[in-house]
């Protein structure tokens, strides 16, 4: 009694483990979201060390102390931002204090607005409001006419709200910006410690594996921020070069502007395009210049974006759709910060999924590489009874892998997935029949057409299949690939019996016979029928297909050849090679021929 239950309380344990799985994560981002004031500092602390790393290293190449290296550089990148910011905010000022001269500019633009709107759908819905706030109005008892009141007088109190809000606000900011400082330097500073203490605390006697982890995803980050801070200058440059020829008023503000807000990924661009698209409204007269910056920005981003993968060589190992799911995670877990800590922290969270035991679904849900490979989403479209995206995905294939590789690494595995889930119950009868006649289709339709020369005709010979319809679709695939070389195979149908199939064989005299045999099992049948070849066929040389397992048995080519048979390939191009070798030999030096796999 008290074994069963010691064998029973794990079984338990195992049933609630997706609730204390999806509890666990609940804590995490419980805990991301109450100590955001504290993670984001560090946040940023960890981006700005890793984009300064590069620059603290060459500084220490020539021969500097570190920490002076770290000063050095931390002093003059802070200082230029100090700078860079001093000068937008004076233009800042300065553009504030030029907009009253625009208000004539402005009038006329809402004036055209409104008689664009004139007698259309904009019309319409502002009478449809104010007829509905009329309503309203009677229903309540209220007077339609709107009253005049006179506001309460703002007391002393009052008017310091303001104030105050403000100072506290830029003492909170004073105060990160401050610590973020503070922890870069430190950072820097210690970044051969920290990163001993971090292989130490995670990866104690895992330190291979924990230290291509930190190498890929600092080499990861730094190589998306040097790029993305390449890229983003271009995208700035160009805007800031099209404003100033368009005529739009302090271009360089608009130019640093749209530099930095593309950091943030996908509504960066289009935030940055607001504020010199709202002054050409007030600076201009008429619709020219407003339209001739809307399609500055329409036409630079779409370009960069072109080009980014160009620039990159390589993306950042993240999908669009996921990129575009972990921005609005972190958008909501910690505001407007997250949007630009978004695609760095993605990009850790791929690296672990990468190297750490538990955490591989992250890279499953968030990497750019394929989650099917094309043997397996090949099998699960014809699973799914669609013809047509499977034929899809062998004509994308093709060009690159050719017809023979084609065969070999996307649909002969097919096969050998329907021999095993058909042995296993978990393959209809439907299914069955549907992956016979659509693979028959896509050789006949998609890879046979793609050999255009064939070769002069060599000879003919029998193909025979083991056990059923699915050795008779391979057997049509060796048929195509012996085709191009002149080689014409009869193939023998596969619902006659072994003694019928011998008969046909041996009344057509072939000068070659290709036993076709899909893993997993069929060895009994093979051997079985190969046996019953060679007694009446003495003279035809006799290839063994096994194709499509790696796993396949070393002793199985060896109890082939043991029995009779002259070659056992692989693979469908090892066969076509066995046939084409021994086809010259036959008939009169069969009995010379080694017998070997």
């Amino acid at each position: 009694m008290t074994d069963r239950r010691e064998t029973e309380r794990p079984q338990g344990l195992r049933s609630f483990r997706p609730l204390i799985v999806l509890a666990g994560f609940a804590l995490v981002f419980a805990c991301l979201h109450l100590a955001r004031d504290v993670l984001i500092p560090v946040a940023l602390a960890m981006l700005l060390a890793l984009a300064l790393t590069p620059m603290v290293a060459a500084v220490q190449r020539r021969g500097v102390h570190r920490v002076a290296a770290v000063l050095l550089v931390v002093t003059l990148v802070f200082g230029a931002l100090a700078g860079v910011g001093w000068i937008l905010g004076q233009q800042v000022n300065a553009l504030a204090g030029e907009l009253p001269r625009y208000r004539e500019n402005i009038r006329q633009k809402v004036a055209d607005i409104r008689v664009f709107g004139r007698g259309g759908s904009i019309e319409k819905v502002q009478e449809t409001v104010k007829d509905v706030a009329r309503e309203i109005q009677k229903e309540d008892g209220a007077p339609a006419t709107p009253r005049t009141t006179t506001p309460p007088p703002v007391l002393p109190a009052q008017k310091a709200v303001i104030p105050l809000v403000t100072v506290a606000a830029v003492g909170e900011l004073a105060a990160t910006l401050g610590l973020v400082l503070v922890l870069v330097v430190f950072m820097l500073v210690e970044r051969q410690e920290l990163r001993n203490r971090l292989i130490r605390l995670f990866g104690h006697g895992r330190i291979s594996i924990t230290t291509r982890a930190l190498d890929e995803a600092t080499s990861g980050i730094i190589r998306y921020l040097l790029l993305q801070s390449a890229v983003n200058a271009c995208f700035g440059i160009s805007v800031a070069i099209g404003l100033w020829a368009i005529g739009v008023p302090y271009p360089l503000l608009f130019g640093t502007l749209a530099m930095l807000l593309r950091f943030i990924p996908y509504v960066g661009t289009w935030m940055a395009a607001v504020l010199p698209i709202a002054l050409s409204l007030a600076v201009f007269p008429g619709w020219t210049k407003p339209l001739l910056v809307i399609a500055l920005f329409a036409v630079i981003e779409p370009l960069i974006y072109a080009l980014e993968p160009l620039l990159y060589g390589h993306s950042i190992g993240v999908s669009q759709t996921a990129l575009l799911i972990a921005v609005a995670f972190w958008t909501w877990l910690w505001g407007p910060l997250g949007l630009i800590l978004a695609t760095p922290l993605t990009v850790c969270l791929v690296v672990l999924g990468k190297y750490v035991t538990g955490l591989d679904f992250i890279l499953t849900l968030v990497s750019d590489r394929a989650a099917l490979t094309a043997d397996v989403a090949y099998y699960q479209r014809l699973l799914a009874l669609d013809r047509d995206e499977a034929a899809e995905i062998v004509e994308a294939e093709l060009p690159a892998l050719g017809p023979a590789r084609v065969y070999d690494e996307i649909m002969v595995p097919a096969l050998n997935y329907a021999r095993r889930d058909r042995e296993r119950g978990q393959l209809t009868d439907e299914q069955r029949a549907f992956i016979v006649r659509a693979s028959r289709d896509i050789v006949d339709e998609v890879v046979a057409p793609s050999v255009t020369e064939r070769a002069p005709e060599r000879g003919r010979i029998d193909g025979c299949p083991a056990r059923d319809a699915l050795d008779e679709v391979a057997l049509h695939m060796l048929g195509d690939l012996l085709g191009a070389e002149g080689v014409a195979l009869h193939i023998v149908s596969a619902e006659r019996l072994a003694s019928e199939v011998v008969a046909e064989v041996q009344d057509d005299h072939p000068a070659c016979i290709c036993v076709a045999s899909l893993p997993p099992g069929g060895l009994a049948q093979t051997r079985y029928l190969v046996k019953r070849l060679r007694a009446h066929a003495p003279t035809a040389c006799l290839v063994v297909g096994r194709w499509g397992d790696p796993g396949r048995p070393a002793e199985d080519p060896g109890r082939l050849s043991a029995i009779g048979a002259d070659r056992v390939g692989g693979s469908l191009a090892a066969t076509r090679g066995h046939v084409l070798e021994l086809l010259p030999t036959v008939p009169a030096a069969r009995a010379r021929l080694p017998r070997s796999a």
